[in-house]
């Protein structure tokens, strides 16, 4: 995959859930063609929180 194609579309700091990564994980599985990506990552400065991600590739 070419980083250079890779656009930040939204990015919002929520409460992290256990749970949480399967949410992502359908949604990439699901909307991969129509050239979307979803991350999540914990944060590191706030701790009980997640930074979702969505990028268009």
């Amino acid at each position: 995959m070419d980083q250079s194609k890779i656009i930040t579309l939204s990015t919002v700091k929520l409460n992290y859930s256990e749970d949480l990564y399967k949410v992502v994980d359908s949604l990439n599985r699901t909307l991969k063609e129509d050239d979307l990506m979803f991350g999540l990552t914990l944060s590191e400065d706030d701790h009980g929180k997640a930074i979702f991600t969505i990028y268009r590739t």
